[in-house]
């Protein structure tokens, strides 16, 4: 595996207000997909394809929606980004090494000792993570909080919150607890967007714990709900973007696949939690790293 080593994206992303194409956007997850993929590899260990389920949400919030700034990731007035599923650290990981938040080569270190990439988001380590995360159902209320802190701060009319969550955040109660709280202080500025990837650990989300109709349940609590395809940046990009405008809070059920990219995991149970085997890294890399070429070429001949 010596051939797994950081190779940062050969056309980072832009500064200034320069907003990325749908296609850099589709681009973009691509890259972040392959680095999850090579820091999976060497670290023999985590969770790739729930990292993968959520590339194109986390590609179009850091690339296009969130304000925030890697040279200063504590300004005052950054939206608020929540990984409710913090064992899909790695995705995270990704964009915010993509992003300058700390170099590369760190990302080959994921879940090592004496890292500060550990197997879920720690706000007391890692650069640009705001909370720490991991124990499902706590990351919508934390996002609660936050917007109520950004109230008491006067920040709240211009600092938004996004909590990215799971199937599984939504079969705790206390993700309940914060939908209702949400509504309760009437919360325009806080965006839930469910991964709902339909697959866990011990087999189907309807098998283990049916959620039933997400957008319904949300939109009983008094939010804005929509539901999209989370693999169709369209759908992706106009969802964030329509929820900052609302004078309530937003829910986005995203409707996904588990392994999204890579042949041998997409939609299959089985991989939760598994690191892929040598053999299983170069197939999903070879795959990847194609679509990247395709993209990239696509994207040049639209610019000639």
């Amino acid at each position: 595996m010596a051939h797994l080593k950081p190779v940062p994206d050969p056309t980072p992303p832009p500064e200034g207000g320069d907003r990325p194409s749908i296609e850099q956007l589709q681009r973009d997850a691509t890259v972040l997909r392959i680095n999850c993929v090579r820091m999976l590899a060497v670290a023999k260990s985590g969770h790739l394809d729930s990292s993968l389920s959520s590339a194109d949400i986390v590609a179009a919030l850091y690339y296009r929606v969130l304000r925030h700034d890697p040279k200063n990731p504590r300004w005052p007035e950054r939206d608020r980004f929540v990984l409710s599923k913090g064992h899909a650290a790695p995705i995270q990981y990704a964009a915010l090494a993509e992003h300058g938040y700390f170099p590369h080569k760190d990302l080959m270190g994921l879940r090592s000792i004496g890292s500060h990439l550990q197997g879920h988001p720690d706000m007391n380590r890692t650069p640009g993570i705001e909370v720490s995360t991991g124990s499902l159902g706590q990351g919508l209320s934390m996002s609660v909080g936050i917007c109520l802190a950004l109230r008491l701060d006067g920040l709240a009319d211009t600092a938004h919150t996004f909590c990215l969550m799971s199937d599984g955040d939504c079969q705790e109660g206390e993700s309940w607890e914060g939908a209702a709280a949400a509504a309760h202080y009437e919360i325009p500025n806080i965006t839930a967007i469910v991964d709902y990837n339909h697959l866990q650990t011990d087999g189907t989300t309807e098998e283990v714990m049916d959620t039933g109709d997400v957008r319904a349940k949300f939109e009983a609590f008094g939010w804005d709900s929509v539901e999209i395809d989370g693999h169709d940046m369209n759908q992706v990009v106009e969802a964030l973007e329509r929820s900052r405008t609302l004078d309530k809070p937003a829910a986005i059920v995203a409707q996904t696949k588990k392994g999204r990219g890579v042949s041998l995991m997409e939609g299959r149970f089985g991989f939760h939690g598994k690191p892929p085997t040598p053999e299983q890294a170069d197939q999903a890399l070879d795959e990847l790293e194609a679509t990247l070429a395709e993209q990239t070429s696509s994207l040049e001949a639209a610019g000639s």
